[in-house]
């Protein structure tokens, strides 16, 4: 069945009317090789791929250059703990053939290049092989790397793994992310004579078509669970380049996971050239190191993703058709064609399906509909910044994870998971928190049903009020619906010169509730802490303990001190690290903080509850997802 399933796919995809990304060449892959490079060509996509580091020189569509002076690398950056940062490559490299184009009618070639590591020094102490492959008649180029780490190599932390391109600026003018993100971009030219702001990625363009904008690498950075596709297109020649990732399995952080996508070089001199990037592993918005043992044996597959070129449309017109070829990948996923050890296939990869079904009696009516529903990890303990901590799900890299949607009745089905022991989570709009549970076990070839499974939210008691919606984002409140824009903290002093004073039942969270608490600036070239207010009436004193429930889907520096008519009850604490408001986002990794308190600080009329964020510098700044007050009688 899946076979004819690919058949009848393969067949729409050629027989479609709209002509994007089509083309009638069916010559056979070759290969060809001399001492320094390996070139890839079907006659429509050409690729030239240095030996020296596996990066590529060159990728031409139909014979337009797509590439600016041979820059296509991949780096694996990190170090072994007390010694310097690096990205170097341990050589020399090993060529090879993985799939041979004439043993197989010219319908596919692969070439694999492998980084043994042997102690060289100051290299990356991982077996590093990254791979190319083009099919016969196709205009993707599939790329994968496989990473090793024997029980003898030396300790080693992987902050970010990166595929970059950088295009031809002749060529390339119009990036889009998502619907709300696509535009003419600046030239190399615009961004250098900018003007550079408060960060060094951030600069208010003074020429070009937009002169007094300010241009922030960060603002295009998405949640691959939602961006299936996305890349730079040409208004001049029609052609288009895009990253498509066919499965989240390799890619930290799972669904929730931010990260780079695609900007204008931020190099202070010219080339500044359109980037094109793909982060499988990425420090921003949360994210965590790779921490590999002196002594453990890891290995990890990449990929196989693609870079897909598509030309003879305009821009929405190429975007819409890498999208439509993004719903095939992940179809196909996993490929039949791809073959590396640690890469099973599908008869070797198992399955786990069920239903979650909420049952909250205060919200009687939450649904797990559309539910985000995954395998991963279970949470083990780790180092952040030198300080121990926990890696969870949204943190992790070193695993693989598997998730799935829900359908309207909330049944998922979780497919082509490799076989092992994982914790199963959910998480869905509109419910504080996430679903667990643990030791589910995934077999080759079997599907492990679980039935029924029944979420009970937790409740500390009666909810009297809430703030927000958990979403595990702050895109409900203030410029939430439009953060993808630099310095939106900037307006905070202007809008809220008293802080936000949010009165519960009157104050709407749209307006009144900013998408972000930054600091405020003392007026010495220093900064000083901001105190929120929230205000609710009581009509009569309470007995028992109250819980004030803060998630928070962002921060940087202090903690937020609490405090209940003007008592202390408590602090967050060192939030974690997500550095979410200086790089314009909405989102980061999600925490919860519950605050207990004694009701015997509650009065009758109105009650007063304060957050204050200490702020050391600028960016020590505090999003929250939601906020919500429990009271157990």
């Amino acid at each position: 069945m899946r076979v004819m399933n690919r058949l009848i796919l393969a067949l729409m995809v050629l027989g479609g009317t709209s002509g994007v990304g089509k083309s009638s060449n069916d010559r056979p892959v070759v290969i060809t090789e001399d001492a320094n490079t390996v070139t890839l060509d079907n006659g429509i996509v050409f690729a030239v791929i240095n030996k020296a580091n596996a990066n590529l020189l060159s990728l031409r569509l139909h014979g337009l250059e797509l590439l600016s002076q041979g820059q296509g690398y991949w780096n694996v950056y990190g170090r072994i703990p007390g010694q310097k940062n690096t990205q170097e490559k341990p050589g020399p490299s090993v060529t090879r053939l993985t799939q041979d184009p004439a043993r197989n009618g010219g319908k596919l070639a692969e070439v694999a290049l492998r980084f043994h590591y042997a102690g060289q020094p100051n290299t990356v102490p991982l077996d590093i092989e990254i791979r190319y492959a083009l099919h016969r008649g196709d205009t993707a180029l599939y790329g994968w790397t496989l990473l090793n780490h024997e029980t003898n190599y030396p300790a080693f932390n992987v902050e970010v793994s990166t595929v970059c391109l950088k295009l031809n600026p002749r060529v390339f003018d119009f990036l889009s992310i998502d619907s709300r993100r696509q535009r003419e971009m600046i030239t190399g030219e615009d961004w250098v004579h900018g003007q550079e702001l408060n960060l060094k990625e951030a600069r208010r363009m003074t020429t070009g078509i937009h002169k007094g904008e300010v241009e922030h690498k960060y603002d295009y950075a998405a949640m691959f669970s939602e961006t299936p596709a996305y890349g730079w297109s040409s208004s001049n020649h029609r052609v288009g380049i895009w990253v498509i990732n066919p499965s989240l399995e390799y890619i930290n952080g799972g669904p929730a996971k931010v990260e780079l996508t695609g900007h204008i070089d931020v190099k202070p001199r010219l080339p500044a050239d359109p980037t094109l990037l793909f982060v499988w592993h990425g420090p921003h918005y949360g994210g965590r190191n790779i921490q590999i043992a002196a002594g453990e044996q890891w290995s990890k597959v990449v990929g196989p993703f693609l870079f897909y070129c598509n030309s003879g449309g305009n821009h929405e017109a190429l975007w819409k058709d890498a999208l439509a070829r993004a719903a095939r990948e992940q179809r196909e996923w996993p490929y039949d064609w791809a073959q590396a050890p640690g890469y099973p296939h599908l008869s070797e990869r198992g399955s786990v399906r069920g239903q979650l079904v909420i049952q909250d009696p205060q919200a009687p009516h939450t649904s797990a509909a559309r539910a985000w529903v995954g395998l991963a990890a279970a949470p083990y303990p780790g180092i952040g910044r030198g300080e121990p901590n926990i890696i969870d799900w949204q943190t992790d890299g070193k695993h693989y994870q598997y998730w799935t949607r829900a359908d309207d009745t909330g049944r998922f089905d979780i497919r082509y998971a490799r076989p092992g022991t994982y914790t199963l989570y959910a998480y869905t709009d509109g419910v504080l928190g996430d679903f667990s549970r643990a030791d589910i076990h995934v077999s080759e070839g079997e599907t492990t049903d679980l039935g029924r499974l029944i979420w009970k939210p937790v409740r500390y008691g009666e909810q009297l009020w809430d703030i927000g919606i958990p979403n595990r984002s702050a895109e409900e409140f203030r410029h939430g619906d439009h953060y993808w824009q630099w310095g939106l903290y900037q307006l905070y002093p202007k809008e809220f010169p008293h802080d936000v004073n949010f009165v519960v039942g009157k104050s709407d969270w749209h307006h009144d509730w900013n998408y972000a608490q930054p600091p405020r600036a003392d007026g010495k070239g220093g900064w000083t802490s901001t105190t929120w207010r929230i205000l609710f009436d009581l009509p009569q004193t309470l007995k028992g303990t109250a819980t004030l429930r803060l998630a928070i889907c962002g921060a940087r520096g202090g903690p937020v001190d609490v405090f209940v008519n003007g008592q202390p009850i408590g602090s967050t604490g060192e939030l974690p690290e997500s550095g979410v408001m200086h790089r314009d986002g909405i989102r980061g990794t999600e925490i919860e903080r519950n605050l207990q308190f004694n009701t015997a600080l509650l009065i009758t009329g109105t009650n007063i509850i304060e957050l204050k964020k200490n702020a050391r510098s600028w960016v020590d700044g505090v999003l929250y997802d939601y906020i919500r007050l429990e009271v157990e009688k």
